[in-house]
């Protein structure tokens, strides 16, 4: 078999780059697409030539051996799990589900049937993420003690024309963009040991203004939207993080680590380029680009961004790509149910000890993913040349 063929489910605003990398990749075969309204799966269908069917239809195909899970956060268990006990491989996206038991039992029951379960994101396999890896990995830092690592914006409500399962529980910015930055931290530094937190929500709706059907509607706030913490690494590192929807604005980098020998600024972890900086003890900031490196070009850019803002590398689809040659060839597969599993207990972890205080022990542990090394990396695409 040279590729395996993919059925994507959930056919929304993040399907499109999806089922536009897909055919860049070498060993993936987009075959039909499914979601709970027809009309979203057709027009999806139609843009990128392939079926459009229900979702018990797909998960019955026999060409279709990969699924990638697109759905909204609150069906990600329902939908991974019938994946799972059809006999399909699962790649989804984040979070893994909603609740952390839910992912365990993913994890368990796909290993049980010996089948390959992943989960976005994937970014840190990027250009950006698999530099800052080798700069911690050569010692260019030493032993990374302390760190920052901050995400703060005012919302999607500008600009998704639905934003309101963001507000909801399963949303917020630790379970929504929590993931990104989370992996980014494990592949660095490995799994989280303890947590401390604080949780709250700044405004009790929210107007949306972005354009579609909520247009002008309200929101109501229903699950905090500003977290803080310490997590305390089993390396040994602690990290302050802070996540928020309720700043307009801020000057924090994204990933600040602080060594015995110098500090690294990673770069922002919802792409998969950037720019790594990073000093010699006391000396000056060294900066160098990604962008030469596989999956580090800026290739892309949001038709919701000002003009000022520069292109950056999305290519999502990596992870499948990454899974799928797992599944064909035996090797690493990274970008995993069981980072995504344990990454979501730390987050759940952070909301308890927002509501009890203290510290919070996470029980789970993971390795840190093998590094991807660039011919690993440029053995998973198919397109134009970097």
């Amino acid at each position: 078999m040279s590729k395996l063929g993919v059925g994507i489910v959930g056919c929304g605003n993040i399907s499109t780059i999806y089922m536009h990398n897909l055919p860049k990749f070498r060993d993936l075969e987009l075959v039909a697409c499914a979601d709970l309204r027809a009309e979203a799966a057709q027009a999806q269908a139609a843009q990128f030539g392939i079926e459009a069917l229900s979702i018990e239809a797909l998960l019955a195909r026999p060409d279709i051996q990969i699924i990638v899970n697109l759905t909204t956060p609150n069906a990600h268990y329902g939908v991974s799990h019938a994946a799972i006990n059809a006999g399909k491989h699962v790649f989804g996206e984040k979070p893994i589900t909603v609740e952390a038991n839910d992912a365990a039992t993913l994890v368990a029951e796909a290993a049980r049937r010996g089948l390959k379960l992943g989960c976005a994101p994937d970014t840190f396999l990027g250009g950006g993420g698999r530099m800052a890896r080798e700069l911690v990995d050569t010692g260019r830092i030493g032993k990374v003690l302390y760190g920052t690592c901050f995400l703060m914006s005012h919302g999607m409500e500008h600009w998704h024309p639905d934003p309101t399962f963001f507000f909801k529980p399963g949303g917020g910015p630790i379970l929504d963009m929590g993931p990104y930055y989370l992996a980014a931290l494990i592949n660095l530094l490995g799994p989280v040991a303890m947590v401390q937190g604080r949780a709250s929500a700044g405004f009790a709706t929210r107007l949306v203004t972005s354009k579609g059907p909520m247009n002008g509607k309200t929101v109501a706030v229903e699950t905090p939207t500003t977290i803080m913490s310490l997590l305390h690494f089993e390396s040994g590192a602690d990290i302050v993080l802070a996540m928020s929807w309720d700043v307009w604005k801020h000057g924090h980098p994204p990933i600040e680590l602080y060594g015995t020998e110098g500090s690294l600024r990673v770069p922002d972890p919802n792409f998969f380029g950037g720019a790594i900086q990073y000093t010699e003890k006391g000396g000056d900031w060294i900066s160098v680009p990604a962008d030469d490196r596989p999956f580090g070009k800026p290739n892309w850019r949001s038709p919701n961004w000002a003009d000022h803002i520069p292109n950056q590398a999305n290519y999502r689809c990596l992870g499948v790509a990454e899974l799928a040659s797992a599944v064909l060839r035996g090797t690493p597969h990274r970008s995993s149910g069981a980072l995504a599993s344990h990454a979501l207990e730390v987050k759940h972890a952070i909301l308890k000890a927002g509501v009890e205080g203290g510290e919070i022990a996470v029980r789970s542990r993971v390795e840190r993913p093998a590094p991807l090394s660039d011919l690993e990396a440029m053995a998973l695409w198919a397109g134009e040349t970097f």
